[in-house]
């Protein structure tokens, strides 16, 4: 890690979930044993992050651009999505949900900064965040299960981009250190708490016939990655146009590095095929072992118990 990298931990004995189990009647997934933690990253905001951090290479800097400025306006809708339902759940769900919107709240802070970065270097983001807004708008006049179903289809991107950043070290190989720590940092705690938007939306809709949920989440998750995927192309596409790439050229390079070199879009794409199907979990898949991957002082640290 970058020496200049404060890290601030906030530390507590594991959460017992056995003790507390939710009353939904509805069994789910989430590793009885898992813990979630704060880890209360501040990056080091003197760092001269260069204009093509990622490898010197426009192309695969224009995508995680693009991912980060989408970041702060999700993330806060996550936020906002959570604490509707956080008066009615559980007492273990509702300490994980604190933990999650810590997580989130700090991950906002810090893409805020790193947006600022590409942003002085003469990008225009602005845009982008304005397209979050309005894909996040379709939530309005509708009931809160809907701004959860969002919630999890874009948490499952999320986890599944993170999973890829953590498992194959090839996806930030050659990245700025202080950009690729922020990342890696970031895609740690989107793995360890990948689960709880799910098990909030088991709770919330227990009263729900199967097929009334498995009908819902499954459009939804459809219909928002086929706009969140859509438009961070569309986004880092212009941005490769802001660095004088003709609109050609870029499509064609982006597509090349999204679906063929390294080709994450392509390697990730059956994983997200999964919330399509009956019986998905996000802990289907236990990666747990990749949180602690990072070479990081806090990777054995324990939940803070609020």
């Amino acid at each position: 890690m970058n020496k200049q990298t404060s890290i601030d931990l906030e530390r507590s004995e594991p959460l017992d979930k056995s003790a507390d189990k939710p009353a939904t009647g509805i069994s789910s997934s989430t590793p009885e044993e898992h813990a979630l933690i704060v880890r209360n990253r501040r990056f080091d905001r003197e760092h001269k992050t260069p204009r093509h951090w990622h490898s010197g290479d426009p192309v695969a800097t224009a995508w995680y651009n693009s991912v980060s400025a989408s970041l702060p306006r999700g993330e806060a809708f996550f936020i906002d999505t959570m604490r509707m339902f956080r008066d009615d759940v559980p007492d273990d769900i509702a300490r994980e949900m604190k933990v999650f919107i810590t997580q989130e709240i700090n991950h906002t802070r810090e893409h805020v900064a790193f947006n600022r970065l590409v942003s002085d270097h003469g990008y225009n983001v602005e845009s982008i965040d304005q397209g979050i807004q309005a894909m996040l708008e379709l939530t309005e006049g509708r009931p809160k299960e809907f701004n959860l179903a969002i919630t999890i289809a874009l948490e499952h991107f999320a986890a599944m981009i993170s999973h890829h950043l953590l498992a194959d070290p090839r996806y930030l190989e050659g990245a700025d250190q202080e950009a690729a720590d922020i990342w890696r940092w970031h895609a740690t705690e989107e793995i360890e708490h990948k689960g709880i938007t799910y098990d909030v939306w088991l709770h919330a809709t227990k009263d729900w016939s199967r097929w009334k949920r498995y009908r819902v989440k499954t459009l939804i998750a459809l219909l928002i990655t086929k706009k969140y995927f859509g438009n961070r192309i569309r986004d880092a596409i212009g941005l490769l146009e802001q660095d004088g790439f003709s609109r050609r050229k870029a499509k064609w390079k982006l597509y090349a590095f999204l679906w063929w070199k390294p080709g994450m879009m392509r390697r990730m794409f059956w994983e997200w095929s999964k919330i399509l199907m009956p019986g998905y979990h996000p802990w289907n898949l236990d990666d747990r072992a990749l949180i602690n991957k990072p070479d990081s002082p806090y990777a054995d640290a324990a939940m803070p118990a609020e």
